[in-house]
Parts: structure tokens; C-alpha cells; sequence
């Protein structure tokens, strides 16, 4: 059999389906390869380079923002691991989480808190993931800017696609994922500002 980089090798464009009935469907994720290839990623660690920084700046539709607090506010993954991955974002351009001042501390624990009973109360997952990745050496895609991971977990949600195919199937549009999560999110006075 040849490999894909013998000359005898046919490679399909997405657009062609296979010249025989293989019996494979096909998921396509273009979404993806704008991550997998950068074009999204910042150009340097400055402020103006930082699509944190310009997130807030922005309709919450657009800005896939789920809630604002006062210091840090929810948005939803642009690139997600599973359905409803959801980040809380210091305002502040900070790296580092011992940077963050006390009163960000706070409110990122109790927005990560809401974050997971909204996620629990719309879609009722088995678990979460939390999380800091602090440098991009412990993986952080954008390690100028802070940002607390929250990824709802289901039984048997680790299946083939990420591992053969790096691909992750996303059941829901970005959009209709944030305005079911934004219309679950209590109310700032309702919570008792806590």
C-alpha cells in the first residue's frame, strides 16, 4: 500500500467523496485547523496582541461572553474540548495567577463555581475539569492572559475522534451553546453578590 508521500497515493480534497462505497462517514471540523495552524494566536504577549483583552470590548453574542462580573468574566471556549467549555478571564492583562489581586481571586473562584452549577443545571454532565495552564510550557495557548478552563466531562467522552482523528465533535453552534448558558446564569443580585 502506498504511503502519502508516494507518487502513486491519491488524496481527496473535502469537496470529493471516495471513488467506492468505503462505508465511512466523514466529520468535518474546519474550525479547527484556524487554531491548529496559529492564525488566531497573538502575535506578541502585549495588551493590544491579546484577544482577552479585546473580548470584553464586544456584544456578548459576539464575544461568545456568557457573564461579566466586576474584575473577570465567562466566555465560551472559541476552540472547545468538549460541548459548553467555558473560560473565566481576569480583565486585567495578568499571566500569572499569584499576580491576580485579591479581589480577582475571588471572583474567578465564584464565577468558576457558577460557571459549573449553569453547566450542570443546561446540560448535566458527569464531572469537570478545572484548570490553569501557567506558561506555554505547561501548555497555555495564550500565556499572557490568564484564563481558568471549566470543561464539563461525560461518561465515555474520551472516545476515538481526539485520539485517532484530533478531531472532537461539537453536537451545538457556539452561539446557541452561550445564549442557552447566558439564560441560565442567575442574576448578580440574585446571588447576593457573593
Amino acid at each position: 500500500m502506498p504511503g502519502a508521500g508516494d507518487p502513486g497515493t491519491t488524496v481527496e480534497s473535502p469537496d470529493d467523496h471516495p471513488g467506492f462505497d468505503d462505508g465511512l462517514d466523514r466529520l468535518w471540523t474546519p474550525h479547527r485547523m484556524v487554531y491548529i495552524g496559529g492564525q488566531d494566536k497573538p502575535a506578541d504577549d502585549s495588551r493590544g496582541q491579546c484577544p482577552f483583552c479585546r473580548i470584553p470590548d464586544r456584544s456578548d453574542e459576539d464575544g461568545l461572553i456568557v457573564a461579566r462580573g466586576e474584575t473577570a468574566y465567562v466566555v465560551l471556549n472559541l476552540y472547545p474540548y468538549n460541548p459548553g467549555h467555558l473560560m473565566v478571564v481576569p480583565y486585567r492583562h495578568v499571566s500569572d495567577y499569584t499576580d491576580l489581586t485579591e479581589a480577582e481571586t475571588v471572583e474567578v473562584a465564584h464565577l468558576t463555581q457558577t460557571a459549573m452549577r449553569v453547566v450542570r443545571a443546561v446540560s448535566g454532565p458527569d464531572g469537570f475539569n478545572l484548570g490553569m495552564n501557567q506558561g506555554a510550557v505547561a501548555g497555555a495557548g495564550i500565556a499572557a492572559h490568564l484564563h481558568q478552563h471549566v470543561v464539563p466531562r461525560w461518561a465515555g467522552d474520551a472516545n476515538f475522534l481526539p485520539i485517532v482523528a484530533q478531531t472532537k465533535a461539537v453536537p451545538e453552534l457556539l452561539g446557541d451553546t452561550r445564549a442557552r448558558l447566558a439564560a441560565a446564569w442567575p442574576d448578580r443580585d440574585a446571588e447576593g453578590e457573593a
